[in-house]
């Protein structure tokens, strides 16, 4: 496994935070994670459990700053398949102790060997075969893939048992292990791209399959075309097609079943192929590097970060971040969804630039990025997820390259739900939600929608509800509400609701007034049927 640049460094309390930056210096576009109601961290969680459990879940190498027997007991829960956990470890707050708990087969021990000399001390490595050898034979570098564990294992066990070994083919990686090499020895490390039924087999990852066209069954074709010329699936390094099969569901079906890149360009040019159906193998002398080889498809997603705190964003937007190369929005949000790894790139405009905003994001997804356009709330609701659509909608026909962008709208929690839920359930019934800014629609008909909604007897959510360009103009909607709703219907004022510094209170409408508001809150307005209940208000789901 090749050295690990970014992984999750998980603390409990502020005493863990000087290792943790430690740490931190040593692997560039690296997070600490901090309790949130004890430390302040690049980034907070709520529960150590359950936020460990969602790093492992994302395959992401962790550190924890705690007891190994707290990780243990949190992570005993998701532990199945010994080659697919990621690197983790746990590390002593005073960084007395480096121990490697799991990832064996995934560099823990690599991770585990640099942390120790970042902090000056020598980790507790118990792997019997990297203590013997000094390398860990079952974990090949970035670019090679292990052909069988459990032959792996048993592999190792001979060595240890005093068994000598030979190493076919390149592995430049173990030159410097202390391995009881002999020229004779019957046990053997092979490195081929071939299959091969004994020794410890490694795969460099040196199969390119060329795919001319994709109205085939692409995943069988690539497996006849391997299976035919003896080559393991595992030593496939990339898929690669022309740039019009680019939205293929074939190819990236393919792409998923043999786990490897997808990849684009006008033509490929091969020196050695093996030619079948649809299909064209090249097979290099050397390991791979997929990102040389054209482009990927870009991906456009468009998420929301919830109302502010990162508890409530979803786990769906938090992959979209994590993976994205380029994260585009309004300042505020952008910082909202920050801190982001050194290999990723912000661009932040004015709220006022959405479409700019949009096109510039299919700009660079056309290009083969994986692009996040992130708004507060939920993107589809006054936000950003109809300003991408009206980019589209404006260069559909000017910009063909932009239909072949993979695109996704992820949701998030919006401000009028945040806020009712402070408050109880408000919205509990039938509701509607309004925007008072008149900047994309006339004061006439947001006027006309409140009154229908006043009459419909709907519970109203409503954004913008006063500026300094227009100071009057929430007065002016109350004073329609008043019409149709008694004095003492409850009010709920919600101001930056999930952010520091969060305001809730509850009025009547009586009491309302345009004073009592700005931009940033959120005024829910309840029905003929909103009622108290102690603190807590909600609308019924019945009528009587």
């Amino acid at each position: 496994m090749a050295g690990v640049n970014a992984i999750s460094i998980v603390v409990l309390n502020d005493v863990a935070m000087d290792t943790a930056r430690r740490i931190q210096e040593h692997f560039p576009g690296s997070n600490v994670h901090g309790l949130a109601c004890r430390v302040n961290a690049d980034i907070a969680y709520e529960d150590f459990g359950a936020h460990l459990r969602e790093l492992y879940a994302a395959n992401t190498p962790i550190v924890a700053l705690c007891s190994a027997g707290i990780v243990i007991r949190a992570l005993a829960s998701s532990l199945d398949d010994k080659r697919a956990e990621p690197p983790v470890l746990a590390v002593a707050q005073d960084a007395s102790a480096v121990v490697p708990l799991l990832g064996g087969t995934r560099g823990v021990n690599v991770i585990a060997r640099d942390i120790g000399a970042a902090l000056g001390i020598a980790p507790a490595i118990t792997t019997s075969g990297e203590l013997r050898f000094g390398q860990c034979l079952l974990a090949p570098p970035e670019g090679y893939a292990l052909a069988d564990i459990e032959h792996g294992k048993r592999f190792v066990s001979d060595l240890l048992a005093g068994e000598t070994m030979r190493i076919e083919g390149r592995a430049p990686w173990l030159d410097d292990a202390v391995l009881p090499r002999a020229d004779d020895a019957s046990r053997v490390v092979r490195i081929t791209p071939r299959v091969a039924g004994d020794g410890l087999v490694i795969h460099p990852r040196c199969v390119i399959a060329w795919v001319d066209h994709a109205d085939v069954d692409v995943t069988e074709c690539l497996r006849v075309a391997l299976r035919e010329h003896e080559l393991s699936p595992l030593a496939l390094a990339a898929i690669v097609a022309p740039f019009g099969e680019m939205t293929s569901n074939a190819l990236a079906k393919a792409a998923r079943a043999f786990d490897v890149p997808l990849r684009f360009c006008e033509s490929m040019l091969f020196t050695e192929t093996y030619v079948g159906q649809g299909t064209a193998l090249h097979l290099a002398d050397a390991p791979v590097d997929p990102d040389s080889i054209g482009q990927a498809r870009g991906t456009l997603t468009v998420i929301g970060l919830g109302p502010g705190c990162a508890e409530l964003m979803t786990p769906a937007a938090k992959s979209a971040l994590a993976d994205a190369q380029d994260i585009l929005g309004y300042e505020t949000y952008v910082r909202m969804a920050s801190p982001f790894r050194s290999d990723q790139r912000a661009h932040m405009t004015d709220n006022c630039e959405e479409l700019q905003r949009a096109r510039h994001a299919f700009e660079l997804a056309s290009e083969g990025h994986r692009v996040v356009v992130v708004s507060s709330g939920d993107p589809g609701v006054f936000a950003m997820a109809s300003a991408v659509f009206e980019a589209l909608d404006d260069g559909y026909a000017a910009h063909p390259e932009w239909r072949t962008v993979k695109f996704a709208i992820v949701p998030g929690v919006s401000a009028p739900l945040a806020t009712a839920a402070c408050a109880g359930a408000p919205l509990g019934h039938d509701f509607c939600v309004l925007s008072l800014s008149d900047n994309l629609k006339p004061w006439d008909v947001i006027e006309k929608r409140i009154a229908h909604a006043c009459e419909a007897d709907l519970a109203m959510a409503f954004y913008n509800p006063l500026s300094k360009a227009r100071p009057s103009q929430f007065d002016r909607a109350m004073e329609i509400v008043r019409r149709y709703r008694v004095p003492h219907t409850p009010v709920v004022l919600g101001r930056d609701i999930g952010r520091p510094g969060e305001t809730l209170r509850v009025v009547t409408l009586g009491e309302l007034h345009g004073g009592l508001v700005d931009m940033r809150t959120m005024v829910i307005v309840g029905s003929s049927t909103t009622r108290a209940v102690g603190d807590w208000l909600y609308t019924p789901r019945w009528y009587k």
